[in-house]
């Protein structure tokens, strides 16, 4: 597994990392001692990048997480998230980036995980009624305290990474990013690369949909929040579908699977991007670690982006985009 630097202040992560979300929600049940035996396969395999948040499964995911590095600590890059609020029957209840809120919230995942400091520290989604500076100020005295080592942003529009990055150098962008979700190489990446911060992709298979292995709602468990996701409703899950059949075709030439396509397709975007495929089952894991030794030839490249040109996908990414690219 090769590393890829992520901003310029020292971060080094696997070139493909894990998520660890669906692990406890989300995506159906979960099995804690699969999802255990999944993270430590994917260090054997080189992925040494984990990606949690405090918010997936209300601080269950950071616990599982914590619990399955601890004798591993030090070959771990460690990402996990604060600001999106849950009520104690998990229902949302808004954002928060109020500098208080960022130094509780910190100090509780470290005490969740079980650690002493975090590697990269996420703001999840703007506070449209905290200025960036503020919630950013509060974030790098984490860094001067040694709790957290790099600061990241999740879905921040053009103009708050500027704002954010002229208070505390920022090492990441966290967005969605795959085959049919385009949207960030019209402003997101050129403003990125202007400064010099890395982009970490999330949902790179698509939410699953990339990998083929979808062929209808019904494949879904019945908790499974893809049933709400206007992609995955009626027509437009048809028409996603079509996307994918294209893409299996190319697969199919190339002797690869879908998801392994669309993942070489991600890392061939930049040496500054770094896909976190989520998985909790270690057969997937393996499927999608064998995608960093797949090299796609230019008209290979060419041809995929024609059969997933920007806004192929049919449907919003979430029913509701108004905390989306603050």
């Amino acid at each position: 597994m090769k590393t890829r630097n992520l901003g310029t202040q020292g971060l080094t992560v696997s070139e493909q990392g894990l998520g660890c979300m669906g692990m406890s929600e989300f995506y159906g049940t979960g099995d804690e001692a699969e999802a255990i035996s999944t993270i430590h396969r994917a260090l054997d395999l080189g992925v040494t990048f984990l990606d949690t948040a405090d918010m997936y499964g209300s601080g269950t995911n950071e616990k599982l997480v914590g619990k399955a590095i601890r004798d591993r600590r030090d070959s771990v890059v460690l990402a996990t998230k604060f600001g999106i609020i849950r009520g104690e029957d998990s229902s949302f209840r808004g954002v928060n980036g109020s500098p208080e809120y960022v130094h509780q919230a910190c100090d509780a995942s470290l005490q969740r995980l079980g650690l002493d400091y975090i590697d990269l520290y996420y703001q999840h989604r703007v506070d449209p009624n905290v200025p960036i500076e503020e919630t950013v100020g509060a974030m790098a005295e984490l860094v001067q305290q040694g709790k957290v080592r790099y600061l990241g942003l999740s879905e921040a529009a053009p103009a708050t990474i500027r704002r954010a990055q002229a208070t505390h150098p920022i090492s990441a962008l966290q967005s969605e990013y795959s085959l049919w979700q385009r949207e960030p190489e019209d402003e997101i990446l050129p403003t990125i690369r202007e400064l010099k911060i890395g982009f970490v992709a999330y949902s790179p298979l698509g939410r699953g949909f990339l990998s083929g292995q979808i062929t209808s709602p019904d494949d879904f468990a019945p908790d499974d929040f893809r049933r709400n996701l206007p992609r995955f409703q009626g027509e437009n899950f048809n028409k996603n579908l079509q996307l994918v059949e294209r893409v299996k075709e190319i697969a199919a030439e190339k002797g690869v699977t879908p998801g392994q396509l669309a993942l070489a397709w991600l890392l061939a975007q930049g040496n500054d991007i770094v896909p976190i495929p989520g998985t909790k089952r270690q057969k997937y894991l393996e499927e999608n670690v064998a995608a960093v030794d797949i090299t796609l030839t230019s008209p290979e490249l060419q041809r995929i982006a024609e059969v997933a040109p920007k806004g192929v996908a049919a449907g919003d990414r979430y029913a509701d985009m108004s905390s989306v690219n603050r």
